[in-house]
C-alpha cells in the first residue's frame, strides 16, 4: 500500500471487531510514528497504549463517573460557518447511518455514549503532552498541539496499512483526572486525545458512513 492509498482509505471508525490487536503490531506502529516531524524536532508527544483489562476498566469507570465532562485542551464551543455545517452533516449523516430519527432523544443519547466505549475498539492510543511545555508565561505554545496532530495523522495511516481502523477523537479523553488516575500519571500530563484503533466492523452500518471533502479550487490557492 502506497501513501496515497492509505490517504484515501482512511476514515473515522466508529463500530469495531472485539479481536485483540496483536502487541507487535501496536508497537510497530507507534514505533514507525515516532518519526513524524514536530517543531525543532522538539517530540512533545507522549503516548499510552491501552489494551486489554486495563482500557476495560477504564471505559467502566467512565460510565460510572457521575462527575462534569471536562478536557485539558482548550477548543471550540461553538462553531461558526463554514465548519458548523460541515460538522452538522457528519452527525446527520451518522444518524441517518443508524437509522436513527433526528427526534429520538433516547436512541440518540444512547448512541452518544458510544464514544465513551471507545466504539468498541479493544485499544487506545491516548496522546498527552506536558503542561509545562504547553503552558509558557501563561499563554499557549500551539507548537506541541501541531506536533501531536502530525504524529496522530502518521499513526492512522500505519494503522490503515496494517488492515486496521481507527478514530482520534475528544470522547476518549473527556475525564482526564480519570484517565491520569488510571493510568498513574502526574497532573503535568495534559491529554489531547485518544485514538481508537482495532478491526473495523463492516457489518456496523455506521461505517458505511464515508464524509466528503471540499474541492481543492475552494480549499487552496497556487500562486
Amino acid at each position: 500500500m502506497d501513501v496515497l492509498e492509505a490517504v484515501n482509505q482512511r476514515k473515522s471508525i466508529r463500530a469495531f471487531k472485539p479481536d485483540p490487536v496483536p502487541p507487535e503490531t501496536l508497537k510497530k506502529i507507534v514505533e514507525g510514528a515516532l518519526h513524524a516531524p514536530s517543531a525543532s524536532n522538539s517530540q512533545p508527544w507522549e503516548l499510552a497504549i491501552v489494551s486489554g483489562a486495563k482500557l476495560e476498566e477504564i471505559k467502566k469507570a467512565v460510565l460510572e463517573n457521575p462527575g462534569r465532562l471536562t478536557v485539558d485542551m482548550p477548543g471550540a464551543i461553538q462553531y461558526p460557518e463554514p465548519y458548523a455545517s460541515r460538522r452538522a452533516a457528519v452527525m446527520a449523516g451518522a444518524l441517518d447511518m443508524m437509522g436513527i430519527a433526528r427526534d429520538d432523544k433516547q436512541a440518540r443519547a444512547q448512541w452518544g455514549i458510544q464514544g465513551a466505549k471507545l466504539w468498541g475498539a479493544p485499544s487506545c492510543i491516548y496522546v498527552m503532552v506536558d503542561r509545562g511545555f504547553f503552558y509558557i508565561d501563561d499563554k499557549i505554545n500551539v507548537w506541541p498541539a501541531f506536533d501531536c496532530g502530525a504524529i496522530t495523522q502518521t499513526i492512522l495511516l500505519l494503522a490503515t496499512e496494517n488492515g486496521l481502523g481507527t478514530i482520534p477523537a475528544v470522547q476518549p479523553v473527556l475525564y482526564p483526572d480519570l484517565l491520569r488516575e488510571k493510568l498513574n500519571l502526574p497532573a503535568t500530563k495534559l491529554m489531547v486525545l485518544g485514538i481508537a484503533i482495532g478491526y473495523p466492523d463492516w457489518e456496523a452500518p455506521i461505517n458505511k458512513l464515508r464524509t466528503t471533502r471540499e474541492p481543492l479550487d475552494k480549499m487552496a490557492r497556487f500562486y
